[in-house]
C-alpha cells in the first residue's frame, strides 16, 4: 500500500461512514492500529515523520463523560470535572461503600467501566458481565450511581421522550439522526433504539467537536504558513506532523484551537505528546 511517489501509506477518510457522525478510515483502515499489545506497539513504531520533523499526538481527555455533563447538567458531574477531580475516582466515591473503597484501584476500574457503560446504556446484565459479578450487585450500583447522579438520570429520561416523540436524536450542534426503530414493538429492537438514541448525542457531539477542531487548526497553520499538517485523525485524537524547530508552537496552537472549538458547562481538555513515532505517543 505504500505511494509510489509519497513512499508513505495513504488511508481514505470516510465522512458519513458512521451513524453517529465520526470519521472512518480505510484502504487501509489507520484508526484500527493496535496499541495494548506489544506487537501493536512495534506496528506503530513504524510509523515516523520526515527527517528533522516530530510528531505531535492530541486527545480529548473523557470529551464523552464531559459532554455527558454539560447536557445533563449534572452537579456532580460539573463539580468534579470543574475541580479537575479525576472522575472515575469520584464515581467509586459516589457509588461505592467505605468498606468496599478500601480496594481503590478495584474501585476505580469498576467506576470507569459503570461511568462509560452509562454513556452506552449498559444494562446490569451487561455490567454483571463485564465485571463478572451478580447481576443484584451490577443493578445495585447502577442505582447507586443514578441516586448521586441524578441530572444524568433525568437527561437519559428526558432524551428518550423526545426522541420517542420526534424519531430522531440531535447533538449540540443540531445535526440529526433518525432512529425510526424507538418505538417498535420488537423489544430487542426497541432496545437497542433507546441505546442508540441517548448515545447518539454524546457520540456525536463528540464527532462534531473534533471535526470543528480539524477546521480550525487547519485553518490556523495556513495563516501562519506553517509546514506542520495534520495527517491522522483517530476518533477523539489528532497526529500532525511538524519541524521540531516549531514543534512546541505547534503544541499550543493546537491546544488553543481543540479546547476553544466550543464552551461547555465543563472545560474541554486535551493531553499532547511529542515524540519520533507513533510508539512512544502514550
Amino acid at each position: 500500500m505504500i505511494h509510489p511517489r509519497t513512499g508513505r501509506v495513504h488511508t481514505s477518510f470516510n465522512q458519513t461512514g458512521a451513524a453517529t457522525g465520526r470519521l472512518s478510515s480505510s484502504d487501509p483502515n489507520l484508526q484500527n492500529i493496535p496499541i495494548r499489545s506489544d506487537l501493536g506497539r512495534l506496528i506503530r513504531g513504524a510509523f515516523v515523520p520526515e527527517k528533522g520533523n516530530v510528531l505531535i499526538a492530541a486527545d480529548y481527555s473523557q470529551v464523552e463523560l464531559r459532554i455527558l455533563a454539560h447536557l445533563s447538567e449534572d452537579e456532580v458531574l460539573i463539580s468534579a470535572f470543574r475541580a479537575g477531580e479525576d472522575i472515575h475516582e469520584r464515581t467509586a466515591r459516589e457509588v461505592f461503600s467505605a468498606e468496599e473503597l478500601i480496594n481503590k484501584a478495584e474501585c476505580r476500574r469498576r467506576a470507569k467501566v459503570i461511568n462509560f457503560g452509562i454513556v452506552y446504556g449498559l444494562s446490569a446484565f451487561g455490567l454483571s458481565k463485564t465485571l463478572g459479578i451478580s447481576r443484584e450487585d451490577a443493578q445495585s450500583f447502577i442505582d447507586a450511581y443514578f441516586q448521586r447522579y441524578r441530572g444524568v438520570r433525568a437527561w437519559l429520561d428526558s432524551t428518550l421522550e423526545e426522541v420517542r416523540r420526534q424519531g430522531y436524536s440531535r447533538t449540540l450542534f443540531g445535526r440529526m439522526r433518525p432512529i425510526p426503530d424507538i418505538n417498535s414493538k420488537d423489544s430487542n429492537v426497541r432496545h437497542f433504539a433507546e441505546r442508540t438514541a441517548v448515545n447518539s448525542p454524546i457520540q456525536g457531539t463528540a464527532a462534531d467537536i473534533i471535526k470543528i477542531a480539524m477546521i480550525r487548526i487547519h485553518r490556523a497553520l495556513r495563516a501562519r504558513q506553517s509546514s506542520a499538517k495534520m495527517i491522522l485523525q483517530v476518533h477523539d485524537e489528532l497526529v500532525l506532523e511538524a519541524a521540531e524547530k516549531e514543534a512546541d508552537s505547534i503544541y499550543s496552537l493546537v491546544r488553543q484551537e481543540m479546547e476553544g472549538v466550543t464552551e461547555l458547562l465543563v472545560p474541554l481538555k486535551v493531553g499532547l505528546n511529542i515524540a519520533g513515532n507513533w510508539m512512544d505517543m502514550k
